[in-house]
């Protein structure tokens, strides 16, 4: 395993070691956090695409997008009710079909996938 290989196996640990504080923390507090974990799950993983980016590291495409989706979502969440939008959607049903969309184009660019 190469230095890059190792480094962005570290990003890749760190990001998952945040995340599980992330929703532990989370589960401490009560009342419904789940705009909280969102958010902040966005930004982990724009966190990381950001690591790899210094490091010249290849980023994926799918997770920035991910990141984005999930950070600009999280964000409307919390605020909705100063902006005075109402709307109810269904975050996971939602994902998993943007997900699928995603996997079912025939064209991916070959930088989201690692080749050895």
């Amino acid at each position: 395993m190469n230095n890059d290989d190792q480094l962005d196996k570290r990003y890749r640990t760190i990001a998952w070691g945040a995340l599980f504080i992330l929703i532990g923390s989370l589960s401490l507090i009560s009342g419904d956090q789940t705009s909280w974990a969102i958010l902040g799950s966005g930004i982990i993983l724009l966190g990381l695409n950001l690591g790899r980016s210094i490091s010249k590291l290849p980023t994926s495409g799918f997770s920035i997008a991910l990141g984005l989706i999930a950070l600009l979502v999280g964000a409307l969440v919390l605020v909705r009710s100063a902006l005075g939008i109402h709307f109810d959607i269904d975050l996971l049903a939602t994902t998993l079909i943007a997900i699928g969309v995603y996997w079912l184009i025939p064209e991916r660019k070959t930088a989201d996938t690692r080749s050895s």
